[in-house]
């Protein structure tokens, strides 16, 4: 098992996969060719579900940083008689002006030693185990090219001849002095392809330069935010835009799975998937930190994968980065979990719950968006205009709510309130989509839930909207009747669910839980990074400017030493833990911040 910090980890992504590269230079985490394949690197849940590693022989400190504008992670390494550079990053092709980054992903990870002073030695392990560590692969050294091959994937390393090959583990020790370089480039194939020619250290470093100047371009065109805490925005918005499968437009809600949300708890879950309500929160989110092209491209997404009709089973609340329905879940015994936390899950259960908030988390996203869309096909407005239709039907039905709650479902507060927005933003749009005539419809059903929750989301013994009709749960999602503008922050219940939800839902580290009570999941939770988010901007609306700056900064300040964030933190010890890194709280923190610039006067910067 792994003993590292999920924090210890960088992210690396082609807009097609993701790897995670530890803080001394291990790759653990590697799925190709997509972020949902079994991984062929999977060290981050079991020590024998193979690595790919660069290190120097002695004693060493690092210090490491995205290059600038990009993903591009570069890693020093400094001991007693010397320094090298590790530049890593994966592959992909990019239109000059950064358009569409990763448009074409060759699945290739490239990896570049550079000593930069004195002299250092290397010792470099290649340990692949394809389909999330089941098979050992027999490795052989073949035309100057490395060649893993196990079940249908074959991995062709292009470098230095091994010093080494034993049990499907490779070995290397180099030593580098100032100015000397070794280049490695790993590709990924299918069994049934023919074993691809070596790349040379001239067109490995040409692919890697091509990738930095595609972020880079894609990262001047887009990125136009200033404000508090910037370049953790700028930051967000790569890592968003990373998180985003390019051939279909779908984002993940994170590129791992089966992180715990506790040590020593069991809830472990797939994250590599496109949830509706994260994609199009992290949509709004990218309007932001971005400016993105990406909006279409959802739609389009969207639209060819959950049909053209709202009929049979409608929207499910996620989908495979291809347009999957099926996602059904299921364990790897094989694996022991990080730091022993199982099970591993593979798949996710909740693709086939009911959760009605999902209405009104994409029309939201559609009406924010709608410029950079464009014009629509008839097709497409009458889907969206069947959205606002299911969202008027379901919207008294209970379900199982944004958390995912595994009990029975309930009338839950959040989900009605989101069947509000779908419908207030398709009279919004009504006109866009060609819908002017049902706009007395829609807003007659507006009303009618705007009345329900009024009357059935208070709770007079609590003092405060809660989780769901006729509950005593304290729940941090009631924050969002003032995000989505259902109330203002001057209501004065409004203003009291904000405030109880800041004291009652505090950990002692200053971060919100989720909510209180049972949730039929068992065990327990960290702090839930996007909650924390979701009151500062309640209180930036509020004119809580010092308020807001502070709870702010305490946020931010989880990140880890490149800005990335997971789903939760442990509330004592402030460790990251969950799926990692996590879109909702990236979207939290640009949204937050851009919450803090536009309050008056204007705060500094985080």
């Amino acid at each position: 098992m792994s003993d590292r910090s999920i924090a210890d980890y960088g992210l690396l992504s082609d807009c097609h996969s993701a790897a995670l590269v530890s803080g001394d230079g291990s790759i653990d985490w590697l799925c190709f060719p997509r972020f949902d394949s079994p991984s062929v690197f999977g060290r981050l849940l079991d020590a024998d579900a193979g690595h790919r590693s660069i290190r120097p022989v002695s004693e060493f400190d690092v210090r490491r940083r995205y290059l600038p504008g990009s993903l591009v992670l570069e890693t020093q390494f400094s001991t007693a008689a010397g320094m090298v550079m590790v530049t890593d990053a994966l592959i992909f092709d990019a239109d000059e002006r950064g358009h569409q980054i990763g448009s074409n992903a060759p699945h290739v990870l490239v990896r570049v030693a550079e000593a930069t002073e004195g002299e250092v030695e290397l010792e470099v392990d290649f340990c692949p185990r394809p389909e999330y560590g089941l098979v050992s692969p027999r490795l052989e050294w073949v035309d100057e090219v490395l060649v893993s091959r196990g079940g249908a994937d074959v991995l062709c390393l292009s470098g230095p001849a091994p010093a080494e090959i034993e049990g499907g583990r490779a070995r290397w020790r180099i030593l580098l002095e100032k100015g000397e370089r070794c280049v490695f480039a790993l590709r990924h194939s299918r069994r049934w392809d023919p074993v691809a020619e070596p790349w040379s250290e001239k067109q490995t470093r040409k692919r890697l330069d091509d990738t930095l100047t595609g972020w880079r371009s894609w990262s001047e065109l887009h990125q136009h935010y200033q404000g508090p805490a910037q370049d953790l925005v700028h930051l967000s918005g790569r890592v968003l835009r990373g998180l985003t499968y390019q051939p279909t437009g779908a984002i993940v809600a994170a590129p791992t799975t089966s992180l715990p949300e506790q040590a020593g708890g069991s809830r472990n879950w797939d994250y590599r998937y496109c949830w509706l309500r994260d994609a199009s929160f992290t949509l709004d989110a990218l309007w932001v930190a971005a400016c993105p092209d990406e909006a279409a491209d959802f739609v389009r997404w969207l639209l060819e994968t959950a049909g053209t009709s709202m009929q049979g089973r409608g929207l499910q609340i996620m989908y495979g980065v291809g347009g999957e329905h099926d996602l059904s879940e299921r364990e790897l015994p094989h694996l022991a979990g990080w730091r022993g936390n199982s099970p591993v899950r593979v798949g996710n259960g909740a693709w086939n719950q009911t959760q009605i908030d999902i209405f009104g988390e994409l029309l939201d996203a559609v009406a924010r968006l709608k410029d950079q869309i464009g014009t629509l096909d008839e097709s497409t407005c009458a889907f969206l205009a069947d959205v606002a239709d299911a969202a008027a039907a379901a919207w008294g039905q209970p379900d199982s709510g944004i958390w995912e709650g595994r009990g029975e479902p309930r009338d839950h507060l959040y989900s009605k309130l989101m069947c509000w927005v779908a419908l207030d933003r398709a009279v919004v749009l009504a006109e866009w989509i060609g819908r002017d005539d049902r706009v007395a419809e829609w807003a007659g059903h507006r009303e009618e839930i705007r009345a329900a929750i009024l009357d059935h989301g208070w709770n007079d013994d609590v003092g405060a909207y809660t989780q769901s009709f006729g509950s005593d749960i304290l729940d941090a999602s009631c924050l969002m009747m003032a995000i989505t503008g259902f109330l203002g922050v001057d209501d004065p219940r409004m203003a009291a669910t904000i405030e109880k939800v800041a004291v009652d839902l505090a950990a002692p580290c200053g971060l919100l839980y989720r909510y209180t009570g049972d949730d039929g999941l068992g065990g327990g939770e960290g702090v839930f990074i996007i909650c924390t988010y979701w009151l500062v901007q309640c209180l930036a609306a509020a004119g809580q400017a010092d308020r807001a700056t502070e709870l702010f900064e305490r946020a931010a300040a989880y990140a880890n030493d490149l800005g990335l964030l997971s789903e939760e933190a442990d509330p004592a010890t402030g460790e990251l833990m969950g799926n990692f890194p996590q879109a909702f709280s990236h979207v939290g923190l640009v949204n937050a911040a851009w919450a803090l610039s536009n309050m008056a006067p204007v705060v500094g910067t985080a």
